[in-house]
């Protein structure tokens, strides 16, 4: 299960103190529940952090809490950034920081991995959730199906932390839900693994492997106001369902999410989703994007 926490995107992939602190609360109050929901627990969890965030009292900390959870051999941090293909960046680039970054992570891949034949590396973005036997079904179609090379989910579901709300989503592009499985050999091997999975985005999964989408509604996606580019009334938001829903993905008494927000992100929630995105990149992308290429040159 692999967590990419920082270094994807723009501002360097991350996006200051307060976001990190907030970031890491919405995992483990709800990440975290749902990964120990899962009726099977054969997994590793593998978060990704950049390389100068190695030392952070705060990640220190949450590496203490996921290792007294799920043990210490079942938890791996690495830091030499995101290992899957980030489309912020040019493709020189984008390969470029790819190489660097698996093969920054050998070390302690190749101690995780042990003698295993195949690795199933799934996407477990930082504050989305799996449904409870996502796992499990995982693994079996793969057992099933020796050929296959990719498997994914097509459907889920959207939820706001902050009000406990829960609604259909239906996406028009493939989402980012999905499971690569790498031959050892590959995986292992920087440029043979980016030449396995040139995936420049989630939605070109199927044009590189085999691959088979489930319709069942197998992910959460989780909105909380620190989300890069999806809200809860985004135009693949379907039908509102009842909180009951969430017991399948491990969440039945979940909390709602209390996190300091700026003035500014409390007005763009209550915006029409189009008027939120143009305001984004008119004042907050491209001014945070000239600030912080000012900064670093």
């Amino acid at each position: 299960m692999y967590v990419p926490f920082t270094g994807l995107g723009l501002y360097g992939g991350h996006r200051g103190k307060r976001w990190l602190r907030n970031r890491i609360k919405i995992f483990c109050q709800f990440v975290v529940p749902s990964l120990r929901a899962q009726s099977s627990q054969d997994f590793i969890i593998w978060v990704s952090w950049r390389p100068e965030d190695r030392g952070c009292k705060q990640i220190i900390q949450l590496e203490d809490f996921l290792q007294s959870i799920f043990t210490e051999e079942r938890v791996m941090f690495t830091y030499s950034g995101v290992c899957f293909w980030d489309d912020k960046y040019d493709d020189k680039t984008a390969h470029n920081r790819l190489v660097t970054a698996i093969h920054g992570s050998l070390g302690e891949l190749y101690n995780v991995i042990g003698e295993a034949d195949s690795v199933l590396m799934t996407i477990q973005p930082s504050d989305d959730c799996y449904y409870s036997h996502a796992v499990e079904d995982i693994q079996n179609i793969f057992a099933s199906d020796p050929m296959l090379q990719a498997f994914g989910y097509s459907r889920g579901y959207v939820m706001d932390y902050v009000n406990l709300k829960i609604a259909e989503w239906n996406p028009r592009t493939t989402p980012p839900f999905y499971t690569i499985k790498f031959p050892r050999e590959i995986f292992t091997d920087p440029f043979k693994h980016v030449s396995y999975a040139p995936i420049k985005s989630h939605e070109y999964v199927k044009n590189h492997l085999k691959v088979i989408y489930s319709d069942a509604r197998g992910f959460l996606v989780g909105t909380h106001g620190e989300n890069i580019s999806t809200i809860f009334n985004h135009p693949f938001k379907g039908q509102d369902v009842g909180l009951e829903t969430l017991e399948n993905f491990g969440l039945k008494d979940v909390s709602p999410l209390c996190i300091p927000v700026s003035f500014r992100k409390v007005l763009m929630r209550k915006l029409p989703h189009g008027w939120q995105r143009k305001l984004r990149y008119w004042f907050g992308e491209r001014l945070y994007a000239r600030i912080y290429n000012f900064l670093r040159s």
